[in-house]
């Protein structure tokens, strides 16, 4: 049986990170900034793209966001379709920015 992945924050290098059996097989990087937390980059490693881990790391990083009582500015397109695919989380965006992000 394989192990479930598991997701952390890794507030030192500031980015969201998702293990597999015990190694990372990727990241969100986020930035704070006045209130909120640009996601500008995620990445999967290759030997892992196409097993819904970028899905499972952006809600991890989406459901903390909201924890945290802050905004997200979803600036990598995986973040952004994410959130487009998942209408739960438009919220998370400051009203005047949704349309900017076509949420």
């Amino acid at each position: 049986m394989t192990p479930e992945p598991a997701v952390t924050v890794n507030e030192a290098r500031h980015r969201y990170e998702i293990t597999v059996d015990g190694r990372v097989a990727g990241f969100a990087e986020y930035q704070d900034v006045a209130g909120a937390r640009m996601l500008p980059h995620t990445e999967i490693d290759e030997g892992h793209e196409g097993e819904g881990l970028g899905s499972t790391l952006v809600k991890y990083a989406l459901d903390d966001i909201r924890t945290r009582q802050l905004h997200v500015v979803p600036m990598c397109p995986f973040v952004a379709a994410y959130m487009r695919r998942h209408p739960e989380y438009t919220d998370l965006v400051q009203p005047g920015q949704r349309a900017m992000f076509r949420l």
